[in-house]
């Protein structure tokens, strides 16, 4: 048996650069998914290996490694798409929605609109249907008042992505903890370090901004068509937020995600027979094939036609393809041979995640797609915070802050592109008011480099690691 190799550093970024460079190809100039690129990176990566002196029962069982480390996190977001579907049946997103419409303000218009869009992302865990819906209204009233628009596509970025970043029904969320192999819950919780100070400063600078403007004569016809139509459409009222309050509950007693989240579904079920008039197979359709809206009125039907098992396949697809791929690399030591090199550099906690951080943005740029930003950083470092002793979900919250947020900010990624063409902004015109996505990675670095909240795998605050460990 030909003896395994171990491969040079240029050996072991080929399959990663051509990789990137399929992905960016295939994003940016021919439209297409990243599934099949990460497939043919796959094969590329498993040639590697054979040539490496490899067998191939051992590349399978690298790939299938790679694909089994996260499959409880897996699990999970195909319970979270039974949620969504069912929270909306029960009418505990439309009552989320109502009430955080409720939040706005003629005079603090940006304000208001952060929050609501937060408010709103939080509960459908999704930025680009926030920025979708209640967005365009949001443009429309911003319009009319006279305020720029770049300005309000700014607080609508930051406050969708708020959401995106911290509701456990986002699948960025999910896919940052399962990369990192985090819990998901003690994820989220860690990132309201970085987030909750993001998301002050930011409110305090579009209360600056928002100053100057009046809102006098602000045209509520769009925000009052989505209040009507929600409350002729569902029963409203605060009782439909407890299946929602209770996943919150039960998420404090640090009960496990998969019960707690199947529980919340179940008590939305429920719900959605006692007060929405729901019948059995309605609930069970719903937590399959989402809730379909039909209301008639374009941007309600927009925001509540989503959820359901068969929404997340997508994404599950994706970290299939992705996992595979990644499986590959560390079973022919190719992220043991970039770790090292990282470790060699980054010889402090602080430069690791400076590093990790500049890492998600240039995979953001090149690849273009905030999923494979979150994928390919958090397989290449995970090993390296391990061996740096540091709990994992430093790591997730790094791809969160990182990865999940600058995305917008570039104009060729999927959600650059998605923004400027929904919200009739261009990217680099809005990039200078999205406060909340350039403040978060900046307070995430700061952090690293200063040890704050930065915690051992054993949850002791890092004092000293200045002497890099190596593999």
């Amino acid at each position: 048996m030909e003896e395994k190799r171990r491969p040079s550093f240029f050996a072991a970024i080929l399959p990663i650069i051509i990789t990137a460079l399929l992905l960016f190809t295939g994003i940016v100039f021919l439209g297409i998914d990243p599934h099949i690129p990460l497939v043919l990176g796959t094969m590329l990566a498993s040639c590697l290996g054979v040539w490496l002196g490899f067998e191939w029962q051992e590349i399978e069982e690298g790939l299938l490694d790679g694909i089994n480390v996260a499959m409880g996190s897996i699990i999970i977001l195909l319970i979270i798409g039974i949620v969504i579907g069912t929270w909306i049946l029960s009418g505990t997103v439309p009552t989320m929605i109502y009430y955080g419409m409720q939040l706005l303000s003629p005079k603090i218009f940006l304000v208001a609109t952060t929050l609501i869009c937060a408010v709103v992302s939080v509960a459908s865990g999704s930025s680009w249907t926030t920025a979708g819906t209640i967005g365009i209204a949001l443009i429309g009233i911003g319009q009319g008042l006279g305020i720029p628009l770049p300005m309000v596509a700014g607080a609508i970025i930051s406050g969708s992505y708020f959401g995106d970043k911290m509701s456990p029904l986002s699948d960025t969320t999910n896919l940052a903890s399962a990369m990192a192999g985090s819990n998901l819950f003690e994820h989220i919780k860690h990132m309201f370090y970085t987030t909750t100070p993001a998301l002050i400063i930011s409110l305090i600078l579009y209360a600056i901004l928002g100053s100057r403007f009046g809102a006098e004569n602000l045209d509520t016809e769009k925000i009052n068509l989505i209040l009507n139509t929600l409350n002729q459409t569902f029963t409203i009222n605060i009782w439909m937020l407890l299946p929602a309050v209770a996943v919150i509950i039960m998420a404090a007693m640090r009960l496990p995600a998969i019960p707690t989240l199947i529980s919340g579904s179940l008590i939305g079920g429920v719900f959605a027979m006692l007060f929405q008039s729901a019948s059995f197979s309605g609930v069970i359709n719903a937590m399959h094939y989402g809730y379909s809206s039909e209301t008639g009125v374009k941007v309600v039907d927009s925001l509540l036609t989503r959820g359901g098992l068969d929404s997340m396949m997508w994404t599950v697809s994706l970290i299939l393809c992705a996992l595979a791929f990644g499986g590959v690399l560390d079973k022919i030591s190719v992220l043991e041979v970039i770790v090292n090199k990282i470790l060699s550099l980054a010889n402090t906690t602080g430069k690791l995640i400076a590093s990790n951080i500049i890492a998600c943005i240039g995979a953001n740029a090149l690849l273009g797609d905030q999923f494979l930003s979150i994928i390919v950083p958090g397989k290449m470092y995970k090993a390296a915070y391990e061996q740096k002793g540091l709990h994992l979900k430093n790591l997730s919250r790094v791809l969160e802050d990182s990865g999940t947020l600058t995305a917008v900010l570039i104009p060729w990624t999927a959600g650059g592109a998605y923004m400027a063409s929904t919200l009739g902004v261009d990217t680099w015109a809005y990039v200078p008011y999205a406060f909340f996505n350039l403040t978060v990675p900046i307070i995430s670095m700061i952090y690293g480099f200063m040890n704050i909240t930065i915690e051992e795998a054993n949850d002791v605050k890092i004092v000293n690691s200045e002497t890099p460990k190596t593999i």
